[in-house]
């Protein structure tokens, strides 16, 4: 019988995950979820995931297409891309911190305000409305009509409509109401596990119980019931033992099957929030290194760069690249984390890797 170690599970993480590249829409209904990030560099993490599963896809195909998709913007375990059919998972959702009565009327203004206009561009509301300035995520001030269309967003009365150079547009929406019995209840919280575990898989038992945690960002009202069905892991998912750690998968896969096929010869730029990098734990695991995201480390602490992108070649994370664009060329900075491949077939497999990246960047190949 074959072997379950941790040759298997790589070669069913990446053969899983690198799907035939199919349409924009079926890439993220396969995948469930795909993570946003605002840094490009040199395209953001949504075009750099999509890149990789979407026929002919080019960076910003999502943003430009996206009006047209059954696809929304919203939070899972981060913020994302999702198809539209997994918003009844979702909402209603009740908020971890419930406004006060000064927010919650602000609140109401904008949205008659929205519904009265239709599609409200952020500086529309800003213009309208005198709110002033809070703190920022991550430092400094944000413009209050911002943070509020955000709380908004987040609690299901707005739905980004569309981006504009990168800005969410928005709309009211009303997302119908959902039965509160806990088998109901239960059944949800199961669905969105099932959600994760089929993205993320195969998963060492730590990090599907730090995912289940992070459902509490996209569904804190079913915190309670995520926690209840991760306790029926075993019974839900396939499963096994490697060097005493318990892995998961989905119930219908094999990661031993001998069908899981890695060209040897293919080299891929990986963004940092890819399904196959996401995990930290799971990386250090698969390929033996530990592969950090440094865009807010101070450069003089940085040791992989700004926004390093780890390097599959073949079933071999081999290093990681710095890739910017200067004078309508690609420009990379390759790291290794052992010595760099002398022979050929690399030599051959990095020119594709970045003829493919020109392409997608829309530059000169």
């Amino acid at each position: 019988m074959p072997v379950i170690d941790h040759d298997a599970l790589r070669r069913h993480a990446i053969a899983r995950t690198f799907f035939k590249p199919t349409t924009l829409l079926r890439a993220i209904q396969r995948l469930g979820f795909v993570q946003a990030d605002p840094i490009r560099a040199p395209a953001r993490a949504q075009d750099l995931i999509l890149m990789h599963r979407v026929k002919g896809y080019r960076a910003g195909d999502l943003e430009a297409r996206y009006a047209r998709l059954a696809v929304e913007e919203d939070c899972l375990v981060n913020y994302g891309f999702l198809p539209r059919e997994h918003l009844a998972l979702l909402h209603p959702r009740t908020a971890r911190h419930a406004w006060d009565d000064e927010m919650n009327g602000r609140a109401a203004e904008v949205l008659a305000f929205i519904k009265a206009r239709g599609r409200t561009h952020p500086q529309d509301v800003q213009r309208a409305f005198s709110h002033g300035r809070v703190a920022g995520y991550w430092g400094g001030e944000l413009n209050a009509s911002t943070h509020l269309l955000d709380g908004m967003h987040y609690r299901g009365l707005l739905r980004v409509a569309r981006r504009d150079a990168g800005t969410r547009v928005y709309e009211a929406v009303a997302h119908a109401p959902q039965n509160e019995g806990a088998e109901a209840r239960h059944a949800r919280a199961a669905a969105l596990l099932d959600m994760i575990v089929a993205l993320y898989a195969p998963l060492p038992s730590p990090s599907l119980g730090y995912l289940t945690t992070l459902l509490g960002y996209g569904t804190p009202h079913l915190k309670a019931e995520a926690r209840n069905a991760l306790k029926d892991a075993k019974q839900r998912y396939g499963h096994t033992k490697v060097d005493g750690e318990t892995w998961y998968w989905p119930q219908d896969e094999n990661p031993a099957s001998r069908a899981h096929r890695v060209d040897p010869l293919r080299l891929r730029f990986l963004a940092p929030f890819d399904p196959l990098v996401w995990d930290r734990r799971r990386f250090e695991r698969l390929w033996g290194w530990a592969y950090r995201f440094e865009a807010y480390t101070p450069p003089a602490k940085r040791t992989m760069g700004h926004y390093a992108l780890p390097m599959l070649w073949g079933d071999r994370m081999i290093g990681w690249a710095n890739l910017k664009v200067s004078d309508g060329r690609l420009v990379p900075d390759l790291g290794f984390i052992d010595k760099r491949p002398r022979d050929p077939a690399f030599r051959t497999a990095l020119d594709e890797a970045y003829h493919e990246t020109s392409l997608f960047l829309g530059l000169d190949p």
